[in-house]
């Protein structure tokens, strides 16, 4: 399933070769991604990653691009588990704060609703305050923590 959506500011589409080094670039900033897995790599293991088969069964990872300028500026991972969906976000450190990944999670989410989803999951570490934070605006709730993961539950009812 190909997922290309729009925002007011953002584009949402799969990987394109030319996004591969902006990515690293804020993906193997390891300050800024303390709070992230999928770091740190070179730039054959991202390729292989972003620009191989990717499905929602085995997890896939869209670029986010900035539509005035057309750069990359973060990335969204969704992974499909029966009607339940793992969501994951980051975005590049100077576009940080600017209300980048609410927009895009928010259309994100009602799309994969209209789809059929049922239920948003989503795992973060409880230092990551920011993205807490994001969760929370979006109406996810705390559930469970599992190993050093706080995980966070939206049900479609509460969009």
């Amino acid at each position: 399933m190909m997922i290309i959506l729009t925002t007011p500011r953002c584009l949402i589409r799969p990987f394109e070769r030319q996004d591969i080094e902006s990515f690293m670039a804020y993906r193997n900033d390891l300050d800024w991604m303390k709070h992230q897995s999928f770091k740190g790599l070179s730039y054959t293991e991202y390729e292989n990653a972003l620009l191989g088969e990717q499905s929602l069964q085995h997890g896939m990872q869209l670029a986010i691009i900035d539509q005035a300028t057309e750069e990359l500026i973060g990335d969204v991972y969704i992974q499909q588990e029966d009607q339940t969906y793992w969501i994951g976000y980051t975005i590049a450190p100077t576009r940080a704060r600017q209300g980048y990944a609410f927009e895009v999670m928010s259309r994100l989410i009602r799309h994969l609703a209209d789809q059929g989803a049922e239920v948003f999951k989503a795992g973060v570490l409880e230092t990551n305050e920011a993205s807490i934070a994001l969760l929370k605006k979006l109406n996810f709730t705390y559930l469970t923590t599992e190993l050093d993961e706080q995980i966070y539950r939206l049900h479609v009812s509460d969009l």
